[in-house]
């Protein structure tokens, strides 16, 4: 290019880019604008996330197994078993649930029955109701 045809344009350096710093601060704040609005909309939806798991619920026992009793070891066997428990009369809710893994009590439940609770809960496999919201219990925040 000739001195006539690259007036009125910025100055490139070899690869091409602007070399003027009024033009490198520009971008800079452009990406930095940018990587912000990133981050708030990214800490909303993960507080919702993690609300959103603590208000999930983990029926005991299953629906489709109601019929059932949980026997101390959290296995399901059939009504009549002695030492087994009937299912409380509501699901916990995923809060009620880590509450209770770091220690506490199930609501409503005596200390054995939470005990069985606990162990039934931790049996959830996928497919299983309740399984993705104890499974999301054990993500890491």
């Amino acid at each position: 290019m000739s001195e006539r045809e690259t007036e009125g344009r910025s100055p490139l350096d070899e690869r091409g880019a602007d070399a003027t710093p009024a033009t490198s601060r520009r971008r800079l704040l452009i990406g930095g604008a940018v990587a912000a609005s990133a981050i708030v909309s990214i800490r909303p939806a993960l507080a919702q996330t993690a609300a959103s798991v603590l208000n999930c619920q983990v029926p005991v026992p299953d629906p489709a197994r109601a019929t059932s009793l949980i026997a101390p070891d959290g296995a399901l066997v059939p009504a009549g078993t002695k030492g087994a428990f009937a299912g409380p009369a509501r699901p916990f809710t995923g809060e009620e649930v880590k509450a209770a893994l770091g220690g506490r009590s199930l609501p409503g439940a005596s200390y054995e029955q939470s005990r069985a609770y606990l162990n039934y809960i931790r049996r959830l496999q996928s497919g299983t109701s309740g399984f993705t919201c104890y499974a999301s219990l054990q993500m890491p925040r």
